[in-house]
């Protein structure tokens, strides 16, 4: 990672090579979009009609693959690794994590295809009768098919790859992390900035297809309520504006801003969800949503694979390919976003969290309201609907709210929904794309958040006076193409890292060593005293500086002697370490640290609770490069703290002679 060195240069915080490469790219692909908008278009036409003629197979198997990968990955024996030390807990509550993830993964799409996708694949389904029963099953089934856990299943490939070589390896929290077990330190060299432009030019592309959606939503969602003209100019104007509220939550950063907000997401979209639910057929929409839920299922690997090679069209292309395409040009901004904010779970609670919660949630949108627009054009007749959605699929939301009670009130909600989705995913990508061009930093000045945050408006805005719809999707398609190839790398990477970790816990568990520690030589009343007794902090601290580094410092001195360099340190917090051999992932390491710690609680029983800080005592806990090991030396003597150096060291030689 470049990172300035000198206060002249502490305004800016960027990895050269990934930012000026991923800038020049992107004028020159709008500069060329601006000043032929004819040729650019027909261009564009043209890539969609290859990848969907010539690639599309590999889109669907590639898919198929990353979904299978997580599923297996989670339930085998590494769904018990942390992401992040074995210490660590999550940054993020529940609550405020399914949040995020989920206004970041695809709150806008859903705004505008929930009523919009249906009500299409009922008018106009792939194959069979247009208008039956039959039609509207498939429309379901098709609908559940595009927004199930196939796109989760993307985000979490990208998301476990950054978030376990970030929090668990100390790599940078970019993409090219992921390839460290393929390629070692040529990360940092000119394959790694490859990876990062890729990354930057589809998340780019990704989220300037979801604003060029919302920003037409809204413009639908104005005209109906205050008779704002539909427009192109328009449109553009509102990404401006909607743009500019973007960079005032960026300001506000993770936890001011892209959480607050999200979180009002969800309360408005659950809101509206419920509204919906009972306004429509209540039993209708509950019966379809179990009937949906379970059609899903049942032909979920027939949907998976099906390229209607025996009934060849362009509705693939339109839809799937294009969902598919979506997804992954969303994936590195989504999979960052998420890696970001799942600090300290493990791999099964995060895959499970994260393809399940979510999935859920968007099942139930779709059904309360896809269903609630197919009953309505079955059972009511409202032929209007479908012709409204056949003209303009943006205004198919609020032209669905017409026949629901307090319709002016509920399109404003949803309206405002639409702007805050786009507001998140505006500042979520702004800040995942920083983090790519400035090599994982996560403290960059607020301007080239900003930039990023504008630039992503400016081609949503050139690609809607390009062509509309047509070219955001043909540019979601062809960017998310290379970045395919990207993932499947990724997959073996993140494979071979955790095969890694998985011989070195095997090796370290059968590793012949004699058993050392202080209770051997200490009486049991001794020992009764060192687990009933709660040390200070200053306590632990003296013990640090008296006891473990005198004997960190002969256990260096000697392997020094003995031809092995050593390094010893020691932390602000009192915390010592000792760190043996060259530099890299697999440098042993021996850490002593202060842990606070609260009473067990039946001795706080006849305590206020004003007085639990007061209580707190510290233990001195040994880590290792994997995190806390969750045993206590205070008390220790130094004969005692080298032995156990010195077994930890073995294991550690063990696991190197296992890795050949």
């Amino acid at each position: 990672m470049s990172q300035p060195s000198d206060a002249k240069a502490s305004w800016y915080k960027i990895n050269p090579p990934v930012f000026i490469a991923s800038v020049i790219l992107m004028v020159a692909f709008l500069g060329y979009t601006v000043a032929a908008p004819e040729a650019s278009e027909a261009l564009f036409k043209a890539v969609q009609a290859w990848v969907v003629e010539s690639a599309g197979w590999f889109y669907v198997l590639a898919v198929a693959g990353f979904l299978v990968f997580v599923v297996v990955l989670a339930f085998s024996g590494y769904g018990r690794i942390k992401l992040g030390r074995d210490h660590s807990e999550p940054d993020y509550s529940y609550g405020s994590w399914f949040a995020m993830l989920f206004s970041a993964g695809m709150g806008i799409g859903l705004m505008f295809f929930g009523v919009a996708e249906p009500v299409m694949h009922f008018t106009s389904p792939p194959v069979g009768e247009a208008g039956s029963v039959e039609a509207a099953r498939q429309a379901m089934r098709i609908t559940f098919f595009h927004w199930g856990i196939h796109a989760w299943a993307i985000y979490a490939v990208v998301a476990l790859s950054l978030a376990y070589f970030a929090f668990r390896h100390d790599l940078p929290l970019t993409i090219r992390s992921a390839f460290y077990p393929l390629i070692g330190e040529r990360i940092h060299g000119p394959i790694g900035h490859a990876v990062d432009v890729f990354a930057v030019l589809g998340t780019l592309f990704g989220v300037a297809t979801s604003l060029g959606f919302g920003v037409i939503q809204v413009n639908a969602g104005l005209n109906y309520l205050f008779g704002v003209p539909v427009g192109i100019g328009v449109q553009v104007a509102l990404i401006a504006g909607i743009t500019a509220i973007a960079t005032l939550s960026v300001g506000l950063g993770l936890d001011g801003g892209i959480r607050r907000i999200s979180e009002l997401n969800m309360i408005l979209a659950v809101a509206l969800l419920v509204f919906v639910l009972v306004a429509g057929p209540t039993i209708f929409l509950l019966q379809t949503l179990v009937q949906n839920t379970g059609m899903y299922l049942s032909s979920l690997v027939e949907l998976t694979f099906n390229l209607y090679a025996y009934q060849p069209s362009g509705w693939i292309g339109g839809w799937t390919l294009f969902y598919w395409g979506w997804w992954i040009a969303w994936s590195p901004f989504v999979g960052m976003f998420i890696a970001r904010v799942s600090r300290g779970r493990t791999i099964r609670e995060f895959v499970i969290g994260v393809l399940l919660v979510p999935m859920g949630f968007t099942f139930a949108w779709m059904t309360f309201f896809g269903d609630t627009a197919l009953h309505m054009l079955m059972e009511r007749g409202l032929t209007d609907l479908a012709d409204a959605v056949a003209a303009d699929s943006s205004v198919a939301l609020f032209k669905f709210l017409e026949y629901l009670p307090l319709s002016g009130i509920v399109s404003l909600v949803a309206t405002v929904l639409v702007i805050t989705f786009f507001v998140t995913s505006s500042d979520s990508g702004s800040l995942v794309v920083d983090m790519l061009t400035s090599g994982g930093a996560e403290d960059s000045p607020l301007w080239q958040r900003i930039f990023w945050a504008v630039l992503e408006g400016l081609i949503a805005a050139v690609l809607l006076l390009a062509g509309g719809l047509s070219a955001l999707q043909t540019a979601t398609i062809a960017s998310a193409l290379p970045f395919t190839v990207v993932m499947v790398l990724m997959c073996w990477g993140l494979v071979r890292a955790l095969r890694i970790e998985a011989m070195k816990r095997v090796s370290l568990g059968r590793a012949r060593v004699e058993p050392r520690g202080p209770h051997a030589a200490l009486g049991w009343q001794q020992r009764l005293v060192g687990m009933v007794s709660h040390p200070s902090r200053q306590q632990v601290i003296e013990f640090l500086e008296g006891t473990v580094q005198p004997a960190l410092s002969m256990v260096g001195d000697e392997l020094a002697a003995q031809g092995h360099p050593a390094e010893l340190g020691r932390g602000e917090d009192g915390r010592v370490w000792i760190e043996v051999g060259p530099p890299g992932n697999h440098r042993f390491f021996y850490s002593v640290r202060p842990r606070p710690y609260q009473p067990v609680a039946f001795t706080l029983r006849d305590v206020k609770p004003d007085r639990a800080g007061a209580l707190q005592y510290f233990r001195a806990e040994v880590h290792l490069r994997e995190g806390g090991q969750d045993y206590d030396v205070m008390g220790w003597r130094r004969e005692d703290l080298i032995n156990d150096v010195l077994d930890q060291y073995q294991r550690h030689l063990r696991f190197l002679e296992v890795m050949g």
